[in-house]
């Protein structure tokens, strides 16, 4: 019985660790933020990660599914924030100096975010259709250690290395940006 409660968390732990852990625009912001402080890192995963929980309450109470449709027009949003965001970093001015800012960042990213959304319409109804909650906290356990462990170690090798972190998320921002707006504009024809 606590084995199957063990690995019911565990499961969790590497579906949280499977959305947080890949490289791409939240994970960019995180990664330049942190060179400020381990502070200004988590707060933008700590918005992204309540982007997840909202995510989360829309599919298990109203096993909300964007349409299709929609999805071309939150690619190319989409890639104009990041396109937004990647020039900020670049040019060390990103929209907000501080955590409250950054908080709202990662959460604006995570909710526009067309990856983040296909993520939970696909592996995510997985997660609430077949777990239990014990695999939903260790899915956010997994998140936050994450958002505490990557700001961490970023923010010790940042202040070496800054300007090649600098120069790493503006092409993790703009490769990003490029395939959304490949999609995007794709699914018009």
């Amino acid at each position: 019985m606590i084995l199957s409660y063990f690995y019911l968390s565990l499961i969790g732990y590497v579906l949280g660790l499977s959305l947080a852990v890949p490289p791409g625009p939240v994970n960019a912001i995180i990664m330049n933020e942190s060179s400020k402080s381990m502070f200004h890192g988590t707060s933008v995963g700590a918005g992204a990660m309540t982007a997840d929980l909202a995510f989360l309450i829309a599919l298990y109470f109203g096993r909300v599914i964007i349409p299709v449709w929609a999805f071309k027009y939150l690619y190319i949003f989409g890639a104009a924030v990041m396109v937004y965001l990647s020039i900020s970093v670049i040019r060390s001015k990103m929209p907000s100096k501080t955590p409250k800012g950054n908080y709202f960042v990662g959460l604006s990213m995570g909710l526009t975010n067309p990856f983040q959304i296909i993520w939970w319409v696909t592996v995510g109804l997985f997660l609430i259709e077949r777990m239990t909650i014990l695999s939903v906290v260790g899915f956010f356990f997994g998140i936050l250690t994450w958002i505490l462990a990557f700001p961490y170690a970023m923010n010790k090798i940042g202040s070496r290395y800054s300007p090649l972190l600098k120069v790493f998320s503006f092409l993790i921002l703009i490769i990003f940006a490029a395939v959304m707006l490949t999609y995007g504009i794709g699914s018009f024809f």
